[in-house]
Parts: C-alpha cells; sequence; structure tokens
C-alpha cells in the first residue's frame, strides 16, 4: 500500500499547530464535491465485500498480500462504513507493512481514521502512524514518526469547512469501487488529501478505460482508474487500478514501481472454493465492546425482573432442595412432575410433595 502522505516535513515544526498556509489555499473542485454528495446507499451496498491480493515482483516472485473489507457499522451510535486494508510483505526480505481503518459517513467525509506503517530494518526501523478524528467542527490529525530511537510528534487541525471533498488513504479506495461500479470517471474529479507534512495537496480521478486482463487463464474484462497524488516539492505519484465489473479490484500498481498488486482467482471461483474462518471475535475491538454494552444491558434487564419477582428464588431453591434429597436418575421427569402443579390447567397433584424441613 502506498504511504499516504507524500511530502516530509522538519520534525516538529508543525506540532500543536493549526494547518499550515503555504500560499493559495487548495480545494476540491465542485464537480468532485457533487460526486461525493451524489452516492446513494443502494450503491454503497453493493460496495460491501472484501477483496485480497497477492504483491509480486517483475519476476513473478511472491512478496506480500493486500486486503481490503468494507462493512456497514456504528461508531458512537452513528451509523457509517468501516473499511480496513492492510498490506504485507518485505522489501529486500525486511518486514513492511500498512494497515488503514477508517470510518466514513455515507458521503465519504472521514469521521476517524488511522493509519500506520513499519518497515523493520536491521538495527534500524521505521514506524510511521497518524490518527485523524472529527471533533467539534475541526479535523484534528496527531502524527508520530519513530526512526530508530528517535520520535517525531506532529499535530495539526483544519477547519471541516476547509476540508470539502478530503480524501484520505482509506476513503480512496471505496471511492474508486463507487467509480468503478459506475463503469464511469466524472471530468474534474480533484480531491485534496493531506501530504507527509499534513499539508493540503491535490488528488486527481481519471478514467483509462477498458481493457482484457487474464486472472487464472480466464480473460476478463476490467475497467482502469489512475490516480495521481500530487505534492508541493516533488514530483507526483501516480497509481493505476483496475476493477472487474462488480467493482472487485483485480490489479494495483504505482507507475515507475517494480511491484504490481494483482488478483489470483476470480471472486466466483473465490466463493466455489470458500472456507468459514473462525471468528475471533474478543480480538476485535468493536465486536468486543459490542459485547460487553450488551452483556451489562442484560444483567440490569435480568437483575430488574428478579427485584420484581422475589418467588422466583424461592422458587428455584425449593425444587433444588428438593431435586438434592430425592437425588433422582431422571432429572428431566422430576422436574416435570415437580413443575407440573404449577401449570394452571391442571390442579396440583400428590405424587410429589416439598419435605418439611
Amino acid at each position: 500500500m502506498e504511504a499516504p502522505l507524500e511530502d516530509e516535513a522538519p520534525a516538529g515544526t508543525l506540532a500543536g499547530t493549526e494547518g499550515p498556509n503555504h500560499g493559495e489555499e487548495l480545494k476540491a473542485s465542485d464537480e468532485a464535491i457533487t460526486f461525493m454528495s451524489s452516492i446513494e446507499p443502494a450503491e454503497l451496498q453493493k460496495c460491501v465485500f472484501p477483496d485480497s491480493l497477492v504483491t509480486v515482483s517483475e519476476g513473478g516472485r511472491d512478496l506480500g498480500k493486500f486486503s481490503v473489507t468494507v462493512e456497514f457499522a456504528l461508531r458512537v451510535q452513528q451509523p457509517c462504513i468501516l473499511l480496513h486494508a492492510e498490506s504485507q510483505g518485505a522489501i529486500d526480505d525486511s518486514p513492511c507493512g500498512t494497515t488503514v481503518t477508517a470510518y466514513l459517513t455515507t458521503d465519504l467525509e472521514v469521521l476517524e481514521e488511522d493509519y500506520h506503517e513499519y518497515v523493520k530494518l536491521e538495527g534500524h526501523s521505521l514506524d510511521k502512524r497518524c490518527r485523524t478524528v472529527q471533533h467539534d467542527g475541526q479535523m484534528v490529525i496527531d502524527k508520530v514518526t519513530t526512526v530508530g530511537e528517535e520520535v517525531m510528534e506532529e499535530s495539526v487541525s483544519y477547519p471541516m469547512s476547509v476540508l470539502r471533498g478530503l480524501v484520505t488513504e482509506g476513503s480512496n479506495l471505496l471511492l474508486m469501487r463507487l467509480f468503478a461500479l459506475r463503469k464511469k470517471v466524472p471530468d474534474h474529479m480533484t480531491f485534496i488529501s493531506l501530504d507527509q507534512g499534513l499539508r493540503i495537496i491535490h488528488t486527481t480521478f481519471s478514467e483509462l478505460g477498458l481493457k482484457q486482463m487474464k486472472v487464472e487463464g480466464e480473460t476478463v474484462e476490467v475497467f482502469g482508474i489512475e490516480r495521481i497524488v500530487h505534492s508541493v516539492e516533488d514530483s507526483p505519484i501516480t497509481w493505476q487500478c483496475y476493477f472487474l465489473p462488480d467493482g472487485h479490484l483485480a490489479s494495483r500498481v504505482q507507475v515507475g514501481s517494480p511491484v504490481t498488486m494483482r488478483l489470483l482467482q476470480l471472486p466466483s471461483q473465490l466463493e466455489k472454493g470458500f472456507q468459514n474462518i473462525p471468528l475471533v471475535w474478543e480480538e476485535d475491538m468493536q465486536m468486543h465492546s459490542k459485547f460487553l454494552d450488551r452483556k451489562e444491558e442484560l444483567k440490569a434487564d435480568h437483575a430488574s425482573y428478579l427485584r420484581q419477582h422475589p418467588e422466583i428464588r424461592a422458587l428455584i431453591s425449593d425444587f433444588l432442595q428438593f431435586l438434592l434429597l430425592r437425588k433422582p436418575d431422571d432429572v428431566f421427569q422430576f422436574a416435570r412432575e415437580y413443575f407440573l402443579p404449577f401449570a394452571s390447567q391442571h390442579p396440583p397433584e400428590p405424587s410429589l410433595k416439598a419435605p418439611s424441613l
């Protein structure tokens, strides 16, 4: 996965400041903003599926994997879209990876996004973390870069009015799915993003058209989208992605890079060979939080009911005492006979009587 923030700024220059001003304020095009506001819920529903690609070198060597999942979720009781993307691999046998988790509104506005990138080199490691959160009409961005033992922290904030048409590492993946499903990238798709120095830059999308591509020996038609991340100081970075008609990502490459991400199996083939993967819900922060909330809600509800009906405890206590005294072989039949007199349609039967203690 590409580094989302393209230009490095001197450490500490932005710590605790508002968004830097470097001349004319960059804005997204009216067409880009209109596109984001035109997204329909039915379109987003078609975007809820996983993608899984492999990363290969020019020589065909397997270098890692790239995956994206999109689902509907709740964030602070607000319905939203949860996107999680992950890239893992190795550069010259050194482990590296990128993880993005983003909570987005239905018009792709960022509510919260966490970005983590790392490269583990022998004796020299790089770790970048960037957290973006909406708060009180501001977008607050906190970035921590660790190079070896040196830690650099930066923090900026922008008014949300300045960031209309913002596209981040998370939202751009969903945006391209929508383009692919519409099979059209409208003209003048100029959005804004943030670079390494947390400065506003332009990101543009354009259509590459249709072409034929082979996946597992089968020729399929794919729709191409080009993404250009512009820069304040350096040359722009260009990404080219191709999508299947159903919106699944088929290939992804940074122009000039010897590394390509590509689909190995068509989604229909993947579904045929699909095997259920056990869900470790305890390790999913969102699901674990929902479980704890529901657990406390049920405990309070049950406790309230028991307080309103004290006879329940007495009834169960009497039954357990009688059960332990008699120690029947058939517990179910014993329970049936014990509780039968309590049925309103039957008069009490003397077959079982609680002993007097």
